[in-house]
């Protein structure tokens, strides 16, 4: 599907050996989902997967979106669940001025900004085409993504109260009757303006939540009782995340706890790490600053230079 607003890059649009910085800037090629830098725990990966899948074996289709993608961690994540058919669309500033009515569609029309580079040349790391691009203020995405056509809100943009009231009204439309939003940043102490919001949501405007972890709040504009029932079930069979049920505003809700967690199957990315040689394989001598990583910063931070240089010469020779 194209799109007709400046800087709005289709869903199976370039592939990845087409994309190249207008610049000298050396692009990323990240060998694996991790080396994309962003925030973007274990336990919400886990929880990401789990909605996703359980919406595909529920056959519930639609589309993705994600208000606010940075460098597109959990946008190649998300993306690893689009189906045929569907539409992931992103949205972000990426290096455009946040007032960008004088120029910010030419900004984005000319791929000008090198976060958003790196964002592209990240996710055509994992994936063949790119998902649609929106780059500007997060007020564009109701222009360009239909009432009722999604499945699968992220929103993570702005930390401004009235900006996030926006993203959760703009969500809330873009969502199908089933379709889960999760909102970041709700209980960051830096973030007060998200909390109000999202509670605000809650408290009155109809948001259910499912569960909460950390950093994010998962929640429904409809039914969420099978929701929370499967969820508490499947979680009742993970030895690395702890769960508990709370009660607020008069629902209940479920609170997990992620510091143990593992991560789930991760997107594959083109870009494999070379594999180790025999020598990086191979430890140094013992009391060599290439034997034991404790000797090693021992003899960096305690000998002498002299001593130092000596040992690494001999942990070489060897």
């Amino acid at each position: 599907m194209t799109s007709s607003t400046p800087g709005a890059t289709p869903s199976g649009g370039a592939p990845a050996d087409s994309l190249s910085p207008a610049g000298t800037e050396q692009l990323p090629a990240p060998a694996a989902l991790d080396d994309v830098k962003g925030w973007f725990f274990a336990a919400d990966q886990l929880l990401f997967d789990w909605l996703l899948t359980r919406q595909k074996g529920l056959a519930e289709s639609g589309d993705l979106l994600e208000v606010g993608t940075y460098l597109g961690k959990s946008a190649i994540f998300t993306g690893s669940y689009l189906r045929p058919g569907e539409r992931f669309t992103v949205c972000d500033l990426f290096d455009a001025p946040a007032d960008d009515s004088a120029n910010g569609a030419e900004m984005a029309k000319s791929y000008s900004t090198l976060t958003r580079r790196a964002f592209e040349a990240n996710y055509l790391s994992f994936h063949d085409a790119l998902p649609t691009v929106l780059q500007g203020l997060s007020s564009m995405v109701s222009g360009q993504v239909a009432e009722g056509s999604c499945r699968f809100v992220h929103v993570d943009a702005s930390h401004l109260y009235a900006h996030v009231h926006a993203d959760i009204a703009t969500a809330r439309a873009a969502l199908k009757p089933y379709g889960v939003v999760v909102l970041d940043d709700f209980r960051a102490e830096h973030c007060p303006g998200v909390a109000a919001a999202a509670w605000q949501a809650v408290t009155s405007g109809g948001l259910h939540v499912i569960c909460i972890t950390g950093t994010k709040l998962y929640g429904t504009w409809g039914d969420p009782t099978a929701l929370r029932t499967e969820l508490a079930a499947w979680l009742a069979t993970r030895t690395d995340l702890w769960h508990g049920e709370e009660s607020v505003a008069g629902e209940p809700l479920i609170r997990i706890s992620g510091k143990k967690a593992r991560l789930p199957r991760q997107p594959v990315s083109r870009h494999p790490a070379p594999p180790r040689t025999a020598a990086s394989r191979t430890p140094g001598p013992a009391g060599t600053p290439g034997g034991h990583p404790a000797l090693r910063r021992f003899t960096e931070n305690v000998l002498p230079p002299f001593l130092t240089k000596a040992a690494t010469s001999a942990r070489r020779r060897g």
